[in-house]
């Protein structure tokens, strides 16, 4: 069972690798031809100065109606050395080649900004798909994982002179590979809602939230753990996982290639209502073809009223506080487009997704379909 791992990004090397492939593309022209639907954005600049903390997203939004249609619109520079990324300083230039719009990259400053020496300013990092400040509870938050695989993890058999622990205290463990080290890092988790599938009632998980993280400082039976880093307070019960901190999240905007059709099953952190870059579990995953780096429209669920009106158009029975009556047959209004969101995780009948724009209010049991 695959497992979806959110907990704070440790050192540079965890950004690098979430963040710096974002135009993994063949050099030369983009093969594929631009779509009849890629729309150039009506107030796009001819040129941009890319710079700090701009995002690919942003940019991308910038030049086109449709930001997940950028693949098609890049052009990769053949003279620029390492082309794939975009760093602060880059003079973006929208041009027309063969009829279609391109977007080509020239090096601010004349520069090869890859060419080995030391990194003196945050300027030399390459831009980021989206704000990795934003992404970044997401990272602290928790994680998926199958019951069964839960059940079978170490636990907190109990805590050193305390009902609940934090920083600093120390936790007995039982349940740890007899072959650990000392000092070796581990994560301690709190299972916690199943997620359902909303149509066929499917357990496809259950969340888990991220308590923080501790280091084994003495071996018996039980284990000792001293916790170094808390988000949430830890009880008795509460598993342990070793700390792995790999977790590959390389992509760029672009629309599913299969036709998707799910809905939102859960928001990160509990929140009934959900705005822009708020994290949302999604029922649908890697068996139906999404990737990270995925676009999905969000259309939020039409409500349900009765209709009460007679042939001459005066309302039958009593007026209800919604305005529509308590009577008469009901009546399902059209859904309405509430933003959209972009896969930052898939596995194969889940993912996690971040709300990149948001219209209107989303909701669990929100759609999620192809933009």
């Amino acid at each position: 069972m695959n497992i979806c791992y959110k907990f704070a990004g440790k050192g540079t090397a965890l950004h690098s690798l979430i963040f710096t492939a974002l135009l993994v593309m063949t050099m030369g022209f983009v093969t594929a031809q631009t779509n009849d639907q890629t729309k150039l954005n009506p107030a796009h600049p001819e040129t941009y100065t890319v710079v700090k903390d701009d995002t690919l997203w942003d940019i991308s939004a910038m030049f086109l109606k449709d930001p997940w249609y950028w693949p098609e619109i890049w052009y990769v520079n053949p003279q620029v050395a390492n082309p794939h990324l975009i760093y602060p300083g880059d003079i973006l230039k929208l041009v027309y080649i063969d009829g279609q719009p391109r977007i080509e990259v020239t090096r601010g400053g004349g520069e090869d900004r890859l060419s080995p020496r030391i990194r003196v300013s945050d300027l030399d990092n390459p831009i980021t798909a989206i704000p990795f400040k934003d992404i970044q509870p997401f990272l602290s938050g928790g994680m998926i994982l199958d019951k069964k695989e839960a059940d079978a993890l170490p636990y907190i058999v109990a805590l050193r002179d305390h009902l609940v622990a934090g920083a600093g205290h120390e936790v007995y463990v039982r349940g740890l590979d007899s072959g650990e080290s000392l000092g070796n890092e581990y994560l301690v988790l709190n299972i916690d809602e199943e997620l359902e599938d909303p149509k066929t009632g499917e357990v496809l998980g259950y969340e888990v939230l991220y308590i923080g993280t501790g280091e084994l400082r003495a071996k018996g039976d039980p284990d000792t753990i001293f916790l170094t880093k808390t988000n949430r307070e830890a009880i008795r019960g509460d598993r342990i996982r070793p700390a792995d901190l790999t977790l590959p999240m390389n992509f760029f905007p672009s629309a599913p290639k299969e036709a998707i059709d799910g809905q939102i099953i859960s928001v990160v952190d509990g929140l009934s209502r959900i705005g822009q870059y708020q994290m949302v579990i999604i029922n649908r995953g890697t068996n139906q073809g999404l990737e990270a780096g995925n676009v999905l429209s969000v259309w939020q669920m039409g409500r349900t009223v009765r209709d009460n009106i007679n042939n001459r158009g005066v309302l039958k029975g009593s007026i209800s506080t919604s305005g529509y009556g308590s009577g008469g047959k009901k009546v399902t209004l059209p859904q309405n487009h509430a933003g959209n969101v972009m896969i930052v995780k898939a596995y194969a009948k889940i993912s996690y997704a971040l709300v990149m724009q948001a219209e209107l209010e989303m909701q669990v049991h929100d759609y999620v379909r192809n933009p």
